[in-house]
Order: structure tokens, then sequence, then C-alpha cells
């Protein structure tokens, strides 16, 4: 207890001394939220009974295969988590975020694996977000006619919840076949990834910018089960002078290089322990 008081202080004060910040996200960061994180398939099978009874994991559904073998439930997984994010209020902790941000003149970039479009709904802007994975909210086409990528207007999409099957199919705006989400899934091939590459420009854009400022790396809720985001910030802190990594964590806060800072929380009460500077 009394080292988590200690990083609480130290990282409260890195932040307030800070020029600049980079805010770093896993799906932990949506937990406080109510969003599920898919922790383990046991996990993911009681968010998803009905996977849970076909016993496919997380990876099985998250891949593009799907959309040609079993289209219903593709977009009946991807149409549930599209709703959901839709409908979820962002936590308090997105306010401390914003409200720090806005303390160093909005002089941030938001770096997260996260497709769910919290951020963006939280009033961060959408030119400071690197989406990494992609983003449920885009669509592309399943036969890559084109390198086109489109906002999805889709209402809501119906779903028969007792067998997780999408009651309409949304189509490509050019040739109508089969969309998906434009999102990196595994074994992808197909991900059409302009979108990501623009965001990945204006985020080492801006790094350049900010070479010679002191940066605090702000990062919640990011597993080691799939590192993209820890060892981003890794890197970052350990080859970059004046960039300091604050974990924030509940099971895995380790850190591993000087000055960086491991916050044993959950994601909401570790943004408020930083912002306010106690526990």
């Amino acid at each position: 207890m009394k080292n988590l008081m200690l990083n609480i202080l130290k990282a409260h004060n890195i932040v307030k001394n800070a020029e600049a910040i980079i805010i770093t996200a896993g799906a932990g960061m949506g937990v406080d939220s109510g969003l599920p994180d898919f922790r383990g398939n046991e996990g993911f099978w009681k968010a998803y009974p009905p996977i849970a009874k076909l016993r496919y994991d997380f990876t099985q559904m998250a891949n593009p295969a799907l959309f040609t073998y079993n289209p219903k439930l593709a977009w009946g997984f991807y149409g549930h988590r599209l709703n959901l994010y839709r409908s979820t209020i962002p936590h308090d902790g997105f306010k401390l975020l914003f409200d720090l941000v806005n303390q160093k003149d909005n002089n941030y970039f938001v770096f997260t694996s996260n497709v769910d479009g919290q951020f963006q709904k939280a009033g961060f802007d959408e030119d400071e977000i690197y989406e990494v994975h992609g983003s449920i909210h885009y669509l592309q086409c399943t036969k890559t006619c084109t390198e086109s990528i489109w906002e999805n207007n889709l209402g809501d999409i119906e779903i028969d919840m007792d067998k997780l099957e999408a009651q309409t199919l949304p189509r490509c705006k050019n040739c109508k076949e089969l969309a998906r989400p434009n999102i990196l899934m595994f074994g992808d091939g197909e991900f059409i990834n302009g979108r990501a590459d623009e965001q990945n420009e204006r985020f080492h854009n801006w790094r350049f910018q900010n070479k010679d400022k002191k940066i605090v790396i702000i990062e919640v809720g990011a597993g080691s089960a799939i590192p993209t985001i820890r060892s981003f910030g890794d890197r970052l802190s350990g080859f970059e002078n004046d960039v300091t990594l604050i974990r924030i964590n509940p099971r895995e806060d380790e850190v591993y290089n000087d000055g960086d800072i491991g916050i044993a929380l959950d994601g909401l009460e570790g943004i408020k322990k930083v912002y306010y500077g106690n526990d």
C-alpha cells in the first residue's frame, strides 16, 4: 500500500510537469463503462452464451474467415458490439483525461487498440487519435473491390440473440457484396489500412513536433495477451528521452524502464488517483 501511495504521488507530479500527454489504452479502459474485455474464454463465453455453445474462442470470432462461412454469426457478433458501443456512455475517467489534456493546451495524442470509438464520444479530437486496430464505426468490402473505407451510418443491427445471428447484413456501397467492419482481425490479410495509415502519419508528425518536450504516457488497461499497447509504451519510454510511462493495470502493472511507474488499480480508479494525487 505504501508503494502504491508513493507511485500515485510520483505519477501525479510527473503528469503535472509534463508538456504533452500520450494516452494509450487497451480493452481494460472500457470495463468501467460496462464493456467486456474478453479476458480468457470463460469471460468471453459469459458475455456471449451462444458462442459458448459453439465453443468458439475470440480469435475464431474476430476472424475475417467467419464472414465467408457464417456471415450471419459474424455480423451477429460485430453487430451486437456495434450496438453496445453506440449505447455506452464513457466513464468519468475519460472526462478526467480530457481535462488533463486541456490543461496542456490540448497537446496530446491517443494511441489505442480499442475499436469502440469511446474516445471520440468523450470529446477527444478525431485527428488526435490513432486506432491501431481500426474502428467498428467504419466499413469496408469483404471482397476488397476497392480500397474504399466508409463511415457506418446504418442503424442498429437487428440480432436474434438466441443464436447471435444478424437479421440483415450490411452491404458494400460500391459492389453490394457483404461489408465488414474496418477492423484488423486475427489472420487478416484483407484489412484496408488507409484510414489507420493516415492516423499513423498524423501521430508521427505530432511526435516530431514534440520531440524536445517532456512527455508522459498514461497507459490504461493494456494487457500482455495482445501486447500492442504495452510494447508501444515500453519501447517509447525506453528509447526516447523525456518520455515517462505511467501504467495503470490491476493485474499487470509491471514496468521495465527506469523512471516508469506502475499503478495496480482498475482504469477509472487509477485515473482518479493520478489526477487528484492521493489514494
